[in-house]
Formats: structure tokens, sequence, C-alpha cells
């Protein structure tokens, strides 16, 4: 007797994958958080260097001013607030708050929204 095993794909091609708006907002919690851990030196530095005198506090106004170090904080604001619009969503499915499919792309979009809004709202101070 002859069975029909499905055969596995030898190849997977992750660029054709459609992947749903809540796995695309998991991914970005998982980058927004490596993002933070790894720019955690350069936010540590800029703390200090803002607290420790005067004349330190004018070479820290002064590195803020560069408009790459403004484009860097502001990435850093949009991973800072995406991932913790993303951990309470994360936190209410843990607790089995939004699990249906419905419930789940629209939260997902909400994070979105949300943390996209924060980031322009607290950005225009930064710059």
């Amino acid at each position: 007797m002859a069975e029909s095993v499905k055969e596995r794909p030898k190849h997977l091609n992750l660029f054709e994958i459609k992947l749903p708006l809540p796995g695309w907002m998991s991914i970005l919690h998982r980058v927004s958080g490596a993002g933070l851990f790894l720019m955690l030196p350069l936010l540590i530095w800029l703390l200090g260097l803002s607290l420790r005198s005067p004349e330190s506090f004018e070479t820290f106004k002064a590195t803020v001013d560069h408009p790459i170090v403004k484009l860097v904080l502001l990435g850093l604001l949009w991973a800072y607030l995406h991932h913790f619009c993303m951990g309470i969503r994360i936190l209410l499915i843990d607790v089995h708050v939004g699990v249906e499919k419905a419930q789940a792309r629209a939260s997902a979009l909400a994070v979105l929204v949300v943390s996209l809004a924060l980031t322009v709202i607290l950005g225009a101070k930064l710059w």
C-alpha cells in the first residue's frame, strides 16, 4: 500500500511568505528591544555627560544638536515607544485579552499607530 507522504520544501523563500500584521509587529518588538539594548552604552554616556559638570553639559548639548545624533535619538525614541506599547499588548494577550484573529490584528495596528503618533509628537520636541 502506497502512502502519500507530503514532501517538505527543499528551499524556503522567506520573501514569498505573507506574514500577517501581528507577526510583523512581533518582529519589530524584537528588533526594537535589540536596538535599545545595543544603544544603551550611548544613552548612559549621554546621561553621564549631561550630569557631570556645566562644561560637560555644554558638550552634551553640542553633541545632541548634531542632526545624525538627533536622528539616532529619534529612532531610539520610536524603539522605546514601540517596545513599550507592544509589551502592553503582549501582556494583555498573556491574560487572554484580544486573542481572536480580528482583535489581534486590531491591537497590532493600534500598537503601530500609537507608537508612531507618540514618536511624531515627542520627536517634534526633540528636533
